[in-house]
């Protein structure tokens, strides 16, 4: 197609839309009527133009996305079994998560280490252990989600002490590759603000890089949780991908794409009308896709409340292969590029995170601000707004505090408890706390079922 047709049209400022915005608006101030701040200071503007994109390369996967199913260790055969089953059915990957040493021969018997990509999620740190195992595996499609300064943050407590968890961490480095992992899954869920998970998740790897030098960056991966915004979700991954670049660039490496293991959020999951779920966690895995995760692990949609079945898992896997296959998302990690709106998020979400990344580490560092208190306070801060908002319905959950359904009963198809447990362990530190939106309410409603029929509870 020649350009001819286009030559026909006169090119239009960003200045000239504005003021035909201006007279359409027939006296009203534009920037009272038509521009509206988010909680986090990004100004959202009515139309974007080719001056609104970032113009930064970003590192994306080059071959799409992964499909993962995550199984807890519990019996190996069992979950040997449902390893199988879910690579047999569409998933290419597999997240272990164990809270204790088990049989990893029996565990991963069958299981292709060629073309399987594999992550374990550990509750318990032993350099043996994962040594032993990452040399029967042999692959470089592993991954090991070590995080000692994730687990204080959530615990409140090292494995055993500071000395000895890192002198751990320096065992396990020194033999495996893939070997840490940053869990900014933790503050999204504990009611972080985009800007936050990113700065914070950002000043927690330079923990790791300050400690061990920059021949660790690429042994460093993420995880991330995503939310229902669905294109601030996109932009952050996207941002944060510039960002740990542009924080490699003052270690001196080049060339380190950063891994990302994603999953849907559980902050916005919901115990009634549960199967909207579905809807939340389709979209997310959208945002995942589109924001260039290298692996996405679907939840079901009654993981809160229900033990692991096999019809929940596969709606959660088919979902993933849906938007793979049916909806052509394979390889869709580019398509946001050139989008001028998302380029202008993500530029704007990058910038305030890496303002909060510099009072961080002018502050003393991460892991001090940690044990001082402030990022557990900062979070609770934003969880508390966010569950303000909740309350007052400017924030949705349909079916929770917005076209409730009166006849919904829960209390007798809890498998499991759904709700925070109370701990009561001495903690060096406030532990973050993973923590739903809508738990307050659903205690009030399961208390109400009980109250209406006392019969059914006896």
């Amino acid at each position: 197609m020649t350009k001819l047709l286009f030559d026909e049209f006169n090119k239009t400022s960003p200045a000239a839309w504005k003021n035909k915005i201006q007279v359409d608006l027939k006296g009203a101030d534009y920037n009272d009527s038509l521009l509206w701040k988010t909680k986090e200071g990004i100004v959202i503007k009515p139309f974007y133009t080719s001056e609104d994109r970032c113009n930064i390369e970003i590192k994306l996967p080059k071959n799409g996305f992964n499909i993962c199913q995550t199984i807890f260790v519990d019996d190996e055969k069992i979950a040997n079994s449902l390893a199988l089953d879910a690579l047999k059915n569409g998933a290419n990957s597999i997240q272990f998560v164990a809270k204790k040493k088990f049989n990893y021969k029996i565990l991963l018997a069958k299981i292709n280490f060629s073309s399987t990509f594999l992550y374990f999620k550990f509750y318990f740190l032993n350099s043996d252990f994962k040594i032993d195992l990452f040399n029967f595996i042999n692959s470089e499609k592993t991954f090991f989600q070590t995080d000692i300064i994730g687990n204080l943050a959530e615990s409140g407590n090292w494995y055993k002490n500071l000395k000895e968890d890192f002198k751990k961490v320096d065992l396990i480095q020194n033999k495996i590759t893939n070997c840490i992992s940053i869990s900014g899954d933790l503050y999204q869920n504990s009611g972080a603000t985009n800007t936050q998970q990113l700065a914070y998740t950002l000043a927690h790897a330079n923990e790791y890089l300050n400690k061990f030098g920059n021949n660790i960056a690429n042994k460093i991966h993420f995880s991330f949780s995503i939310g229902s915004n669905y294109f601030f979700e996109i932009a952050k991954l996207r941002a944060f991908r510039i960002l740990w670049s542009l924080l490699l660039k003052e270690y001196n490496v080049k060339d380190t794409e950063a891994h990302l293991f994603v999953q849907p959020s559980l902050r916005n999951k919901t115990l009634y009308d549960y199967n909207v779920n579905m809807l939340r966690t389709t979209s997310e895995s959208m945002s995942a896709i589109l924001g260039g995760a290298n692996t996405i692990s679907n939840i079901s949609f009654d993981h809160i409340f229900n033990k692991s079945n096999e019809f929940g898992e596969r709606i959660s896997r088919n979902q993933l292969l849906i938007l793979q296959n049916e909806s052509y998302l394979k390889e869709a990690q580019n398509f946001a590029n050139g989008s001028y709106y998302i380029e202008y998020l993500t530029q704007q979400i990058a910038e305030n995170a890496l303002d909060l990344f510099k009072q961080i580490e002018k502050n003393g560092g991460f892991l001090k601000q940690l044990k001082e208190g402030i990022i557990q306070k900062k979070i609770k801060e934003s969880a508390k707004k966010e569950e303000k908002e909740f309350i007052e319905n400017e924030i949705v959950l349909i079916g929770t505090n917005y076209q409730k359904n009166i006849s919904d009963n829960m209390q007798h198809n809890l498998k499991l408890y759904p709700f925070i447990k109370q701990r009561n362990i001495k903690t060096l530190i406030p532990p973050l706390t993973r923590y739903r939106l809508s738990e307050s309410s659903e205690k009030i409603r399961l208390e109400t079922e009980k109250s209406i029929n006392p019969k059914n509870y006896g």
